[in-house]
């Protein structure tokens, strides 16, 4: 773990070495070595296969004794199992992992439970979890989360967690959703989100798809909607509610106080037993895509995915161990939320703040002033609704304040667009405009700490992105997709341009299949980020990846001479029109949106037609329904 643990301040003087598991011996070690170098570096050498079947408050914290976490000293490599493949749609098949000679992606593979206790051996003391209740925040440090997430997993084994079978999780961010997410892959289950918005006919095909044995509801209203179709789902023995206690009484039903109990005689032994099976390229984690196309994909993540992942992203920020806020509010069925709420706050051992689940009605901007995050990810649209609400609220200010207002953003726009061309050119009155504007906008959004402000899982237009720079809060344009895990290229404060999407992540390759004349190709990933498969799906996964392994966007893209890459369409998107014209439709739609602001989303259309017409949606404000407002 050379490249990620060297830096790595201990309290105690700990090298990496001397990081501890619950094993007294690596089971299959003798084969590690071997197993991890068996794919060669070079992806045109791959064996040609087809798919087969803080400053935070330390007043805060407990002042419990914590409890002795039951560790027994053995070497930190994580064993592997033996794999001839580089994909799977089993459950229960390990992959080889592209491992490669040098950098990063040589590292030692790990499972998530040791990255949870590498974290927890620094840093136990610290916070890892805040949620408020009744007013005020909760803490959870990360000592009490691991133990958390190690009775939660004693839970699912004595309801019957069968090893590789699905936990559902159902339900809005909280830290019982990340408890029963570690805990079913500490009990050796695959950790399955689903989508609050799911109907329950989605939410059958995802448990039964999964073959989930336990689902996890956040209220009545997600119970529900479980009851509806729990006759259809055979292998499920269990549900438990997190928030308040079911309406109905039923052996099946569980609160989350009564599910924490149920492992109480379920001992260590057994527990780490299970822990000791676990293996780095095995699946651990379900992320089930949208099913724009037909059924959702149960997307396959190893550990290794995400860990590896984690521990890469981490090393592109300037980061300090235990000082770390971000806040959790985009779906945790989502791969973004994921793995920056969950697996980068653990390689960071920051703090997490869990935001009330109207965040995306107006509440988000109270949590952010209250955590202040140090790091934060929006989507396009979250962007739009600040940049909205600061343009009305501007459009009120006095002639003087609307003068000083837009000089100070034409001034921090030219800093920006110098410093993002890497010339620095501060302009004259910069100081003056970052203290009369600038520091004050980042503090009325809460962001007066953050670092970085990043932006993620759908296109952002340029006008937003122009909007922020002007304001010196430039955000950062990732790209991925959850078959690699979250990101693959990424933009940095110090390394980006617009309207790129930033660099492929170190350890990882781009290759531009098909380039045409102007260089555009189909954007293809190679690294240890890629995903296993689509769970039972063989044919889905052959057309996402190739026979030596690259995994297929279905997006269009170009480099430019900086090896930016930029997104220039989709391949099933091109219309040819009945005259036989292909008419790329995205900068056709990103053009009419940026001329025309109200309109929220364009779709062009035309395919196989004699002309080209368009559907358009305009940008609303939901007034709240009778229920809501009775709800208040």
């Amino acid at each position: 773990m050379d490249g990620y643990t060297d830096s790595i301040p201990s309290p105690e003087g700990q090298t990496v070495s001397d990081l501890k598991t619950h094993s007294a011996a690596v089971p299959n070690g003798d084969a590690v070595t071997e197993n991890l170098k068996s794919h060669p570096s070079s992806a045109t050498e791959a064996p040609a296969q087809s798919p087969t079947s803080l400053e935070e408050d330390t007043e805060s914290l407990s002042l419990e004794e914590p409890r002795v976490i039951p560790l027994s000293k053995t070497n930190v490599a994580a064993s592997v199992a033996q794999a001839d493949q580089l994909w799977s749609t089993s459950r229960n098949k390990a992959v080889q992992l592209r491992m490669e000679d040098s950098g990063l992606a040589s590292e030692t593979p790990v499972t998530v439970h040791q990255l949870f206790l590498e974290t927890v051996e620094h840093y136990g003391d610290y916070p890892a979890l805040k949620s408020k209740k009744e007013g005020q925040w909760e803490t959870l440090t990360w000592r009490q989360y691991y133990e958390q997430c190690r009775t939660a997993a004693k839970g699912f084994l004595k309801l019957g967690l069968e090893r590789y079978h699905g936990v559902g999780i159902l339900g809005f961010n909280s830290a019982e959703w990340f408890i029963a997410d570690i805990g079913c892959i500490l009990a050796g289950g695959l950790a399955t989100g689903i989508y609050t918005t799911n109907s329950p006919e989605a939410c059958q095909y995802v448990a039964a798809n999964c073959e989930a044995n336990v689902l996890v509801v956040e209220n009545q209203k997600q119970l529900d909607k479980i009851l509806q179709i729990k006759d259809h789902l055979p292998h499920l023995k269990a549900i438990v509610q997190y928030t308040g206690e079911p309406q109905q009484k039923a052996p099946f039903l569980y609160t989350w106080a009564d599910f924490m109990k149920l492992g109480e005689d379920v001992p260590d032994e057994q527990l780490n037993a299970r822990i000791d099976s676990l293996r780095a390229n095995e699946c651990c984690t379900l992320i089930y895509t949208s099913g724009t196309t037909g059924n959702p994909k149960g997307v396959m993540l190893s550990h290794d995915n995400v860990t590896w992942t984690a521990r890469t992203a981490s090393t592109l920020v300037d980061f300090t161990y235990t000082s770390e806020v971000l806040v959790s509010y985009l779906p945790l069925s989502h791969v973004a939320a994921q793995m920056v709420d969950m697996w980068l706050s653990m390689v960071f051992a920051g703090t997490v703040y869990f935001a009330d689940p109207d965040a995306l009605k107006g509440s988000l901007g109270n949590t952010l002033k209250e955590a202040r995050p140090t790091y934060f990810l929006g989507v396009p649209r979250v962007w739009e609704k600040m940049q909205e609400k600061m343009k009305s609220v501007g459009a009120k200010a006095s002639p003087m304040r609307k003068r000083v207002a837009d000089w100070a953003k034409s001034i921090g726009l030219q800093y920006n667009c110098s410093a993002m061309n890497g010339e620095n050119a501060v302009p004259w009155g910069f100081m003056l405009a970052n203290n009369l504007v600038f520091k004050k906008v980042r503090a009325v959004l809460g962001m007066d700490r953050c670092k970085i402000c990043f932006t993620g899982a759908a296109p952002i237009t340029r006008d937003t992105l122009e909007y922020f720079m002007s304001l010196n809060m430039p955000l950062m344009e990732l790209y991925g997709m959850s078959e690699s895990s979250g990101p693959h290229t990424v933009s940095v404060n110090n390394n980006y341009r617009i309207p790129s999407c930033g660099k492929v992540m170190p350890g990882c390759k781009t290759k531009l299949d098909n380039p045409d004349k102007d260089g555009n190709g189909e954007i293809c990933f190679w690294g240890r980020h890629v995903f296993m498969g689509y769970l039972n799906m063989p044919d889905k996964t052959a057309e996402a990846l190739d026979q030596d392994g690259w995994l297929h966007s279905g997006d269009l893209g170009k480099h430019d001479d900086s090896e930016f890459l930029y997104i220039t369409g989709r391949i099933k998107e091109l219309i040819i029109t009945a005259g036989g014209e292909n008419i790329p439709p995205v900068p056709i739609e990103d053009a009419l949106k940026a001329e025309v602001p109200i309109l929220s989303n364009v779709m062009l259309i035309g395919d196989k037609l004699k002309f080209l017409s368009m559907l358009l949606t305009l940008k609303v404000t939901a007034l709240p329904s009778p229920q809501d407002k009775a709800a208040r």
